[in-house]
């Protein structure tokens, strides 16, 4: 596995000439390096395009599955459907989201997105899926099946599937309806295709 300081980062280690971190430590430090990568792009995603990183995934994925309810949304980002509530909202209030009574069932919302949604619902540069894309490119198939296999076995040994996941990227547990700037790594590789994981249809209340 290529260490961070391989690929051009800077690296305290190196100056002071400190004994290389073993496997799994330099596995979370590349996580890491991830992580703080979604968080800035996501924060840049807001400034530019006035979307943050979870606003934009969302958008995103009612845009793939229109008529998707909340819970088969939040199926797909290992969440809650109470924690995307924040985020629903915000979307809502700008008009990019809209939600509509299922015609079979009225106890369920079917999510959509309005003319201003499917506007921001394409390809654009600066976000988190571009530079996905990019990666992606760059990194041979068999190679690249690799890491999903360990990004998904990674998944499960973090519970992932088990328990829902705040939608917080911050690690630490976000209250049900906040929207924060970081993006779960775990609910994106699903997103991504990185899982296989496909939209479910909303508990009964």
């Amino acid at each position: 596995m290529k260490s961070i300081d391989e690929i051009g980062a800077p690296s305290a280690a190196n100056e002071t000439e400190a004994p290389p971190l073993d496997e799994v430590m330099e596995f979370l430090r590349l996580l890491w390096a991830v992580d703080q990568g979604l968080r800035s792009t996501s924060k840049c995603m807001e400034t530019t395009m006035g979307l943050t990183g979870p606003q934009r995934l969302v958008v995103r994925l009612v845009g793939q599955y229109p008529g998707i309810t909340a819970g088969g949304l939040a199926e797909i980002l290992h969440v809650h459907p109470s924690t995307l509530t924040g985020v629903m909202k915000r979307l809502q209030k700008r008009g990019v989201v809209e939600r509509k009574s299922d015609p079979l069932d009225a106890r369920k919302a079917l999510l959509f997105l309005t003319t201003e949604g499917r506007a921001l619902n394409v390809p654009s540069a600066g976000t988190v899926e571009a530079a996905v894309q990019r990666a992606l490119a760059r990194v041979p198939k068999a190679r690249l099946e690799g890491a999903q296999d360990v990004l998904t076995v990674l998944a499960k040994e973090l519970g992932v599937g088990n328990a829902p996941l705040p939608f917080d990227g911050q690690g630490e547990g976000a209250a049900p309806g906040a929207d924060t700037d970081g993006v779960v790594a775990a609910g994106l590789a699903p997103a991504l295709g990185l899982a296989g994981t496909r939209p479910g249809t909303e508990p009964a209340p």
